[in-house]
């Protein structure tokens, strides 16, 4: 029995050069919900091809004029490229870069074009699947225990959720739980956009989406943020950085569930749930009269709060960092290694990470690729790489103070935490330890830190 692979959503970028193929890529994708681009005289903004699946259909003869630096364009832009000459890769390879494996014939046909396309969407598919099957979320603290449970109340709900949380902690995460274990709208699109990275002259196009030839270089109708999130979830992030007039613009679409493209005067009707996002305080951007009051109401239905990773305690930590080591090392080569050593899990779990999970995963990645590379838990090396990790934290000096008074604050949460834990666990401090997911040599240095005194040490730990 034939299948058939259903492309929707994505863009295709052309750089023809010297070959007249962007009209002919367009008509042969004529009937997919494809997006093709003429590229040779823009650049190809990351936050899109972020948003929306992507490749680049490039002539060769891009190559032969010099316009294209080929490592540099790869590497901003991380896309899979289709390269498109009329020689055959086998007689002249120096045409065709040997890291791209993806060519066309110069007369290409529509089903060779198609078949290329199909390929390359179920990659890209694969690889996300792969991605999103690794990033499982870590839950062992109780603060992120309760946060789960108000997720598994609200997610079937239709109204609008806002949640709130420090750079770094896990917003968008969050936002696909709610669209996944939603009975409906988790069978249709997630739809995430970063409304800090919108450029200003592309808001309109990028969200309402425009008709063919409404524009120069529209040469098919495209599909706005808000198309593509019909059915599904639209994520808007950082939506405390949206300035006031797009704000109106927003709220428009959101009161009447339904958009017009630019350069067509049909409404789109539209049933989509709405997440947004914020590391800012909406309420106060409302006083000051930076944030409308009737868009932070229609966003703020439900509103969710994610602990930092500082709140989340040790046990998050070690438990997050340990994943993202296996990730980086993979599970084969460090199955041939030792445990992670004690001494690496306790000095991740005192470190400071105003960055949250995201600066904790950039550090756990330089100290994997370091694993790998050596083979061993080198302790001089990967001391070395925690102690530039601490040195480089910044601390603006002008919210220095700050920064104290909220250090002081989670110490506070810190040692009522380890209190609780000894109190649990009847002042063992080998069980309470454990209960942490620290060692027995940490706690007591907490225990010295935070002041924690046991009057009966000698009887309770024999207990």
């Amino acid at each position: 029995m034939r299948t058939t692979t259903k492309i929707e959503e994505l863009d295709i970028y052309v750089w023809e050069g010297k070959a007249d193929i962007v009209d002919r890529v367009a008509r042969c994708m004529a009937s997919f919900d494809v997006e093709v681009i003429r590229a040779d005289d823009i650049a190809i903004s990351p936050e899109r091809t972020a948003l929306r699946p992507a490749l680049a259909i490039i002539s060769v003869s891009v190559i032969d004029s010099g316009a294209l630096i080929l490592r540099d364009w790869q590497a901003a832009h991380g896309i899979p490229v289709v390269w498109v000459g009329a020689a055959p890769r086998e007689h002249d390879p120096a045409a065709y870069p040997a890291e791209y494996s993806h060519v066309l014939p110069l007369d290409f046909t529509c089903a060779e074009l198609r078949g290329m396309v199909t390929k390359l969407v179920l990659q890209m598919r694969a690889h996300s699947a792969k991605t999103h099957e690794s990033d499982a979320l870590i839950a062992n603290s109780e603060c992120m225990q309760a946060l789960l449970h108000e997720v598994d109340t609200f997610a079937d709900c239709d109204t609008s959720v806002l949640v709130h949380g420090e750079t770094g902690v896990g917003k968008e995460r969050i936002a696909q739980l709610l669209h996944e274990k939603h009975s409906r709208y988790g069978q249709g699109p997630f739809v995430a956009v970063n409304c800090g990275a919108i450029p200003d002259g592309l808001f309109e196009s990028l969200f309402f989406g425009h008709s063919k030839g409404s524009f120069t270089g529209a040469v098919v109708a495209h599909k706005g943020y808000f198309e593509q999130a019909d059915g599904g979830t639209l994520f808007l992030d950082e939506i405390g950085d949206l300035p006031l007039y797009q704000q109106v613009k927003l709220l428009r679409v959101l009161e009447d569930s339904a958009v017009t493209r630019i350069g067509s005067t049909t409404p789109i009707k539209l049933d989509f749930r709405l997440v947004a996002a914020t590391n800012k305080s909406l309420p106060q951007l409302v006083k000051e009269g930076t944030f409308r009051a009737d868009m932070y109401y229609r966003l703020a239905v439900i509103e969710l709060k994610i602990p930092s990773l500082e709140e989340r305690g040790a046990v998050d930590k070690i438990a997050i960092f340990k994943a993202f080591i296996a990730q980086v090392v993979g599970a084969e080569r460090l199955a041939t290694l030792p445990d992670l050593p004690y001494w690496l899990a306790d000095a991740v779990a005192d470190t400071y990470f105003p960055g949250n999970v995201r600066e904790l995963r950039n550090l756990a990645e330089r100290i994997g690729v370091t694993v790998r590379q050596i083979g061993a838990w080198d302790a001089a090396r990967l001391q070395r790489l925690l102690a530039l990790a601490r040195s480089s934290q910044p601390v603006p000096v002008e919210s220095a103070a700050e920064v104290l008074v909220d250090r002081s604050k989670w110490d506070m949460a810190e040692r009522n935490r380890v209190l609780a834990a000894l109190d649990a666990n009847g002042w063992r401090r080998q069980d309470t330890a454990l209960y942490l997911g620290i060692s027995r040599k940490v706690l007591w240095e907490k225990m010295r830190k935070y002041q924690i005194f046991d009057e009966e040490p000698e009887t309770r730990e024999s207990e």
